[in-house]
């Protein structure tokens, strides 16, 4: 007899022949509890899921005018840069899905397979989870400010081990993403894997590698399977590690990314890649159905002795350390950063970054709201993932109703949280839901449940299928039996589900940035917030703070998992009731003689009160959910201002109106350019806000496709009228101008050896190739900036789109999709030269840093931001409108001390304004800015192929 014929159940115990036939009788058991779950779970699914997507789904064949077409697709496929990125995408997602499943085996191996000391595999088992609880937008940053030209890292080597731009800087990110998940689907199986076949193999003479594959390997290739396409998927659809060093390596989710949140928002082109993205989902269903067939259950699993292994034991702890110090070397500076007044140039200590976290009540605040999320949706989505896995792997429900669920987890997996996050707002914006914390909870339940119902599945699965059976015979109701037996063996698991719904609800970005409100904003958003103004030491700050958090949390499920008397004595009373009912007669337990003894009544006392006290405490938590304690009357009455303006403009804005008697009147709430766009223009005059500051352009946008804008009606001041962009229709007047200028750390340039550029042609110069950092247009509006330069110095022809196209090449992997992103690449000494936005270079040279600027000799052109007030009928707040005009009458002279560029009769330019202001000759549309965008976009292919 083998260990294989073992292994799949022949030499195992059977239940007596007369409860078989007793159980037979009956042609479909009932199982009304588990049909009501199934109901349920459809139900969410439906709602939560379908209804959103196929919204989706729709929007992908409707063009502006409303009408049905394939014109989206036909777009989309033209793009030759679409198939790259799409083969980009498999290659980088299916490189880092393998490695991540290796190296997830070899640590889960290691904590179940060997016998290191027992805190040595705890270690092992927490500190593979570290990278989970951070946010991902952080680990392009980490990456860079580790391994790049200024890294920690290179630095201590000396110099630096490799180019992290591209597939290097990719696959890092994505096996650091995606190796806990893969480490806990793994880790979870092994629990149920029965050792003793190791044993048995050893007896009957197996060689050490047959051991390993049989024992081991086979019980385990479907869950391995699994984690390979969790980790893919994951990997498939990040966006927020491409965005940092995915430099010219095209994938498929920053494509997206462009179409959802580019500098032109086009939701239905995105909708077209959301459902190219959700195509291998159907391949995933096929592999997942064909995995179920090498799955393993054993009847029991025994707790014993591995034998000796001292090679495997020394390899394994070996191995384990030198992975875990490799992708947690990574993070150290995010230990290191927040305590440094300025990297690389500032390195004395200081705790200011993290006492200014504290003394921020508006953080405080979110952070209150990030944990309440975390909670709830750690709760909910444990009782969800739970429900779900019994629907599967403890009932008799039809296969098609298990299938079902699967295919749902299958498909979730490849929903990009921003997709899924543009679906919830284009299908709940006006509903009850609107702006509460109940859509950041389900939408993160949905988001991320394909993991925790694929590990309570397996726990589930691993159980002795005859559980429920014996104990419906012995009397005992199905939810006694899912309570006392089988909820006790899978508590592990369900201890670590709640960990993991609750570790991503605190870092996730993608899903929730687009359903946020002014009272519902959670820290995720504030560090995205932070990234487009480029600080970059807070994101690390927060980033710290979130990580204590979730190691908190973590640390108390690993104390509460220390132990497992509960799931041994269960096991035990379980086989206990097994062989009882397999000694008598199927009449006998009919009757109830061997039902499990009645409830003591002083037990029954307390249950009363801690249902009374549990129902008390779930009435509070809904009803903060639907911010039920989000102020009083009068705070209800405050005027909501959504704005993506930088900090400075923000306190001008809230000088003025506190000097003016509106203080305690209002809620200011930031958000990143692209964000409330992708708001505006989706919400339309449901959205939060009563009134907003915003780029021009994008209310522009709105207002013609919402109509959301009411005429100002406050505002005094009047327009300068030079040219055709210092005018603006009645609806909005610009609050700022930005301008753009050239950057250049002044320590980096030395060392390169070239002289200051002065212009956009100098930028062209093969010299600075490699040096420089500029924004990409289809990315971020500042990049149009740079455009706008080019284009009205030298024209769209020959000599301006060489000199473009030469600029591009010179930038390489650093052409930036952030407006942010050049100042940060400069600062952190990765290039030398950059382009963005002045008034950030004037104030990095302000505080001290190495950084100076110069106003490039074709014109400092420039982008208007504007304030508008929305139109909300009678709900209309009637304080929006003064509130508007006290903006710009009051707050307009702080606002030219940052941003001197003059905009209104009467004001002068400051001291420190641009050399060579100018604007473009043609009005700033959205048409225009598509123009330029496609001028841009032949550059950059231009560059590509040379």
């Amino acid at each position: 007899m083998s260990v294989e014929s073992i292994q799949a159940g022949k030499q195992l115990p059977s239940i007596a022949p007369e409860i078989k036939n007793h159980e037979s009788r009956p042609s479909k058991p009932r199982q009304p509890e588990l049909t009501a779950l199934l109901v349920a779970v459809t139900v969410i699914f439906a709602i939560f899921l379908v209804v959103p997507m196929v919204i989706v789904l729709a929007k992908s064949f409707q063009t502006g005018n409303g009408s049905a077409t394939l014109e989206n697709y036909a777009a989309i496929l033209a793009r030759p840069e679409f198939f790259t990125s799409v083969l980009n995408s498999l290659k980088v997602a299916a490189a880092a899905a393998l490695v991540a499943m290796l190296l997830a085996f070899l640590l889960a191996y290691a904590v179940n397979c060997t016998n290191l000391p027992p805190k040595f595999k705890k270690a092992i088992a927490l500190l593979t989870q570290v990278p989970m609880l951070l946010p991902t937008i952080t680990y392009g940053f980490a990456i860079i400010y580790s391994f790049g030209k200024e890294g920690l890292i290179t630095k201590l080597f000396g110099h630096q081990l490799f180019d992290i731009y591209g597939f290097n800087g990719l696959l890092i990110g994505y096996v650091i993403y995606t190796l806990p998940t893969c480490f806990l689907l793994i880790n979870n199986s092994f629990q149920f894997v029965d050792k003793k076949f190791i044993i048995v193999s050893h007896i009957m003479g197996d060689s050490h590698i047959k051991t390993f594959f049989v024992t081991t390997v086979r019980p385990l290739i479907g869950t391995m399977c699994v984690a390979f396409i969790q980790s893919f998927f994951l990997s498939f659809t990040d966006y927020g590690i491409p965005t940092s060093v995915g430099g010219t390596y095209d994938v498929l989710a920053m494509t997206l990314f462009n179409q959802m949140l580019g500098s032109i928002p086009n939701f239905n082109r995105g909708a077209v890649i959301a459902v190219f993205m959700l195509i291998p989902s159907i391949i995933s269903i096929i592999l997942m159905t064909i995995l179920e067939k090498y799955s393993i259950r054993y009847s029991k699993v025994s707790q014993i002795d591995l034998p000796e292994g001292k090679k495997r034991d020394t390899f394994c702890a070996i191995a384990s350390v030198v992975v875990l110090v490799c992708v947690l070397s990574v993070f150290a500076v995010i230990l290191l950063i927040p305590f440094v007044e300025m990297w690389p140039f500032k390195l004395n200590f200081t705790f200011s970054h993290i006492t200014g976290i504290f003394a921020d009540s508006e953080l405080t605040a979110v952070f209150t709201n990030s944990l309440y999320v975390a909670v709830m949706t750690a709760i909910l989505g444990c009782l969800f993932a739970y429900a779900a896995a019994l629907v599967t792997s403890r009932s008799k429900l039809p296969v098609a109703a298990k299938r079902f669920v699967d295919s749902i987890s299958s498909i979730i997996n490849t929903v990009p949280g921003m997709v899924l996050g543009i679906a919830f707002l284009f299908t709940f914006s006006g509903t009850p839901m609107q702006n509460t914390f109940w859509i950041l909870i389900i939408a993160n339940m949905i988001h991320y449940f394909a993991t925790p119902y694929q590990m309570m599945k397996d726990s589930l699965s691993k159980m002795n299928a005859s559980w429920e059976t014996t104990a419906k015979l012995m009397g005992d109701s199905w939810f006694k039996t899912i309570v006392r037996v089988v909820t006790p063996n899978a508590w592990p698991t369900v201890l670590q589900v709640f960990g993991y719904y609750f570790v991503n609800a605190m870092v996730t970005i993608s899903a929730v940035v687009f359903l946020t409100g002014a009272k519902t904003q959670v820290i995720t958003t504030k560090i995205s917030a932070l990234q487009h103004l480029a600080k970059f030491d807070d994101i690390f700050a927060l980033s710290l703070l979130i990580l204590v958090t979730n190691l908190v949390v973590k640390g108390l499920i690993a104390l509460a998992t220390r132990k497992k008397p509960i799931k041994a004595k269960a096991t035990e009373a379980a086989a206990a009731t097994v062989k009882q009912g397999a000694r008598k007669s199927a009449e006998q337990i009919a009757a109830g003689s061997f039902a499990l003894p009645p409830i003591n009544p002083r037990s029954h006392g307390r249950s009363v009160v801690t249902g009374i006290a549990s129902g008390v405490v779930a009435a509070i938590l809904v009803a903060f959910g639907f911010g039920a304690f989000s102020g009083t009357a009068a705070a209800s009455q405050q005027v909501v201002i959504y704005t993506n303006a930088d900090d400075e403009a923000v306190a001008a804005f809230e000088h003025a109106l506190d000097d003016n008697g509106y203080k305690g009147k209002y809620i200011m709430q930031s958000f990143g350019t692209s964000e409330l766009g992708g708001k505006m223009l989706a919400e339309g005059k449901s959205l939060e806000a009563d009134m907003l500051t915003m780029s021009s352009y994008y209310v522009d946008s709105a207002q013609e496709r919402n109509h959301m804008f009411q005429p100002l009606t406050d505002v005094k001041s009047k327009l300068l009228k030079t040219n055709v962009n210092t005018t603006a229709p009645d609806y909005r007047s610009p609050t700022t101008a930005q301008e753009g200028a050239i950057f250049y750390n002044t320590e980096a340039i030395k060392q390169a050896g070239v002289p200051v550029p002065t212009s956009f042609k100098d930028l062209a110069d093969p010299k600075y190739k490699g040096l420089i950092s500029v924004p990409d247009m289809e990315g971020s509006s500042t990049g149009w900036l740079m455009v706008q330069a080019i284009a009205g110095a030298y024209g769209t022809g020959d000599e301006g789109r060489q000199i473009l196209t030469d600029i591009y090449r010179n930038a390489g992997p650093h052409l930036e999709q952030s407006g942010s992103g050049p100042l940060k690449s400069v600062r952190s000494g990765e290039v030398a030269i950059g382009f963005g936005l002045r008034h950030q270079a004037a104030a990095d040279k302000k505080k001290g840093l190495p950084i100076d600027y110069v106003d490039p000799v074709e014109g400092n052109y420039s982008l208007t931001e504007s304030v508008a007030v929305l139109d909300k009928g009678s709900k209309t707040n009637p304080l929006a409108q003064k509130m508007a005009g006290v903006i710009i009458d009051q707050g307009r002279k702080e606002l030219l001390q940052t941003y001197p560029t003059p905009l209104y009769q009467g004001e002068k330019e400051p001291a420190n304004g641009s050399k060579y202001p100018k604007t473009f000759d043609k009005p700033l549309t959205v048409d225009l800015l598509q123009q330029h965008q496609d001028f841009s976009e032949a550059c950059k292919r231009a560059a590509k192929e040379a």
